[in-house]
């Protein structure tokens, strides 16, 4: 059989978990990737209340959906980062607090923790997330950069991550790092460097999501070959590139969807990505998670969008083989 397929909820905040939980059931979905942000999944409920996961998994089993993870991006985002007004409009205020930017650090990486106990009470081994990055704005090196503040960024973030993976593996829970611009990792050099700063820890592997690879010119293929160890789950989105000699792969200040960005998320299949390279390799490396589908596209309705990149996914993927084509020549001695 092919993988199932989800749809991550973070882009659907706006709605309320039951309506949403119906609205994809009926698009035949195999499951939800809930965010823990909006109502789809509280951190906090969860842990104070013995019910409340028993009743998120009735809520999905009424309308034909499974879990396999959840994903708590905007958390994780602020443990590493440094804190700005930004930040306040995507943290829980008990997480933002008083704003002061060591004491969020401090709040979310807590919050994390809870999220892996969470997980574990919600019977799921798999948290998506970011970690935030507390050297991203050096990417670019001018002035020039003091490679060892650069080292001491990825000290940070072992200093930082360490604990909250002890928790992780406490509980029996991995952590899956979307390796995404602004994060400690982005590409293949910088998730060597993450993956070796925890000590290659089992713990704490990847969420793969191709799109933001696309417009890095990078080989989402060869990177899950090469992490294929590490790929403990994937996404499905898609991003295009409208280089014409006056666009800039750096985006030019301009929100998503706007006209002069060098590029920009599509619904998956509308786009750069080649995704049964993608699911070839996913295929080598014996990978039978979910793909969870998570849609942006600014140029397109999200009601028809969704149900579309579902029926992409289910006619791209496909189950490995599992003879060899050339076996029914073979004679019997």
């Amino acid at each position: 059989m092919a993988r199932p397929v989800t749809l991550f909820t973070g882009q659907w905040a706006d709605l309320g978990f039951e309506e949403l939980a119906k609205k994809v059931g009926e698009w035949e979905f195999d499951g939800l990737e809930l965010a823990t942000w909006g109502d789809h999944f509280e951190v906090p409920k969860a842990l104070a209340d013995p019910s409340y996961c028993a009743g998120r998994r009735e809520v999905l089993e009424r309308h034909g959906l499974n879990i396999w993870a959840i994903g708590a991006h905007l958390t994780g985002q602020a443990v590493c980062d440094p804190i700005d007004s930004r930040h306040q409009g995507v943290l829980d205020p008990e997480v933002w607090g008083d704003g002061d930017p060591e004491g969020v650090r401090q709040r979310a990486a807590e919050r994390m923790k809870d999220t892996a106990r969470a997980a574990a009470q919600l019977g799921i081994e798999v948290v998506t997330g970011f970690t935030g990055s507390s050297i991203w704005h050096q990417l670019y090196s001018f002035p020039p950069n003091d490679f060892a503040e650069i080292e001491r960024g990825y000290e940070d973030f072992a200093e930082r991550w360490g604990p909250i993976i002890d928790v992780f593996d406490a509980e029996g829970v991995r952590f899956a790092l979307e390796v995404h611009p602004t994060e400690i990792a982005y590409d293949f050099v910088t998730t060597r460097k993450t993956l070796d700063a925890l000590d290659n820890r089992p713990g704490f592997g990847i969420n793969f999501d191709p799109s933001h690879f696309a417009h890095q010119f990078l080989d989402s293929a060869a990177f899950v070959t090469e992490f294929a160890d590490r790929i403990y789950h994937v996404h499905v989105k898609d991003s295009i590139k409208t280089l014409d000699g006056r666009t800039s792969i750096l985006g030019g200040h301009l929100n998503f969807g706007e006209a002069g960005r060098g590029w920009d998320f599509v619904s998956p299949g509308h786009g750069d990505v080649d995704f049964e390279a993608l699911f070839r390799a996913l295929n080598r490396i014996g990978y039978r998670g979910p793909l969870s589908i998570e849609w942006e596209d600014s140029g397109m309705d999200r009601d028809w969008g969704a149900p579309d990149a579902l029926a992409f996914v289910r006619r791209t993927d496909f189950a490995p083989s599992t003879v060899a084509f050339d076996a029914a020549f073979a004679r019997e001695a």
